[in-house]
C-alpha cells in the first residue's frame, strides 16, 4: 500500500495554467505523462482513450485558427458583441499557440460493448467518456508533478469533426478535450467549495 503524505499536496496545488514559457518539453517527458494517463481505470478495462500529441507550431496554429473561425461564427449567430467575440477568440488562440505541446484526448468505441437499445448504448458511451476523463486527470497530475503547467479545454466537443480533420485523426476517434502543456509563466491560487456543500452521507 502506497502511503505518501505528499499526494494530497500534489492534488491541492495543481492549477489550470494558461501562460507558458517559450521552452520545449522533451518527448521523454511527454511519454511519461501519457504513460501515467494510460494507467487510469477504464470501463471493462477496454482503455478507450486515444491521444494525439501536437508539438508542431504550424499544426497548433492551424488548429487554433480553424477552431477560432468556427467559434467566431457561432458567437456571431448568438448576436454576441463583436469586441467580445474577437477578445475571446484572441485569448483562446494565445493559449493554444503559446503552449509547448497540446494533447488532444479522444474516445474510441472500437473495443467497447455494443447494444441494440438506446439506453444501454448511451450508458456504454458515457462509460467510455468517463474513462477518457480519468486518463486525462492522471495526465494533469503527472504534468504538475513534473513541474509543468497544464490547462484542460473542452472546445473540441463543439467541433469534433473539424478537430479530426485538421489533425487527420482516424474516423473512429471522437475528440473530447484539448490539454495545453508547458513550463508555467504564471501562478494561480484558487479555492474549492467546502466539502460539506458537495457531499451527503447516508
Amino acid at each position: 500500500m502506497v502511503n505518501d503524505d505528499g499526494f494530497l499536496e500534489l492534488v491541492q496545488s495543481r492549477r489550470s495554467i494558461r501562460r507558458y514559457q517559450q521552452r520545449p518539453i522533451a518527448q521523454s517527458v511527454l511519454e511519461e505523462l501519457l504513460t501515467a494517463a494510460t494507467w487510469a481505470p477504464s470501463a471493462h478495462n477496454r482503455q478507450p482513450w486515444r491521444f494525439c500529441v501536437v508539438t508542431s507550431d504550424a499544426t497548433k496554429f492551424a488548429l487554433s485558427e480553424r477552431m477560432g473561425e468556427q467559434w467566431r461564427q457561432d458567437l456571431t449567430a448568438d448576436n454576441a458583441d463583436l469586441d467580445f467575440i474577437e477578445r475571446r477568440v484572441a485569448i483562446s488562440h494565445a493559449r493554444i499557440t503559446g503552449a509547448a505541446a497540446l494533447v488532444v484526448a479522444n474516445v474510441s468505441m472500437e473495443e467497447m460493448d455494443q447494444y441494440p437499445d438506446t439506453v444501454r448504448a448511451e450508458a456504454e458511451w458515457t462509460m467510455a467518456v468517463q474513462s477518457v476523463a480519468l486518463a486525462c486527470q492522471n495526465l494533469l497530475l503527472a504534468a504538475h508533478q513534473q513541474g509543468l503547467g497544464a490547462c484542460w479545454m473542452c472546445a473540441p466537443l463543439f467541433v469534433p469533426t473539424l478537430v479530426r480533420n485538421v489533425l487527420s485523426l482516424p474516423v473512429h476517434w471522437y475528440p473530447q478535450a484539448l490539454i495545453t502543456l508547458g513550463y508555467p509563466a504564471e501562478s494561480k491560487e484558487k479555492e474549492r467549495a467546502p466539502l460539506s456543500s458537495r457531499v451527503i452521507w447516508r
